[in-house]
């Protein structure tokens, strides 16, 4: 299954990285209009998830920079999703 989804990936990479980009568009836009009654966990697992679809084009297209960034990303992504959830307090 993998496999199959790494070739669907690597054969739609412009098209997996605009949805990606937009994904990433659409949730900071929601924050910027919602402010703070902004669906915020919602808005980090949208946000993580363009990161993960992002970070896979980046390995396949073995760019490092987009690797770096992307990683970081989703790590923000993860604390975001944990503080969204009530699991981490600061």
């Amino acid at each position: 299954m993998f496999k199959r989804v790494n070739s669907l990936i690597a054969e739609n990479i412009p098209m997996v990285e605009l949805m990606a980009v937009l994904m990433r568009i659409i949730s900071f836009t929601l924050v910027a209009w919602m402010g703070p009654s902004s669906p915020f966990l919602f808005v980090w697992f949208f946000n993580t998830t363009d990161a993960i679809l992002l970070i896979w084009c980046a390995l396949l297209r073995k760019h490092q920079a987009y690797i770096v960034l992307n990683a970081f990303w989703i790590l923000v992504g993860l604390i975001g999703i944990l503080r969204a959830a009530g699991l981490l307090h600061s």
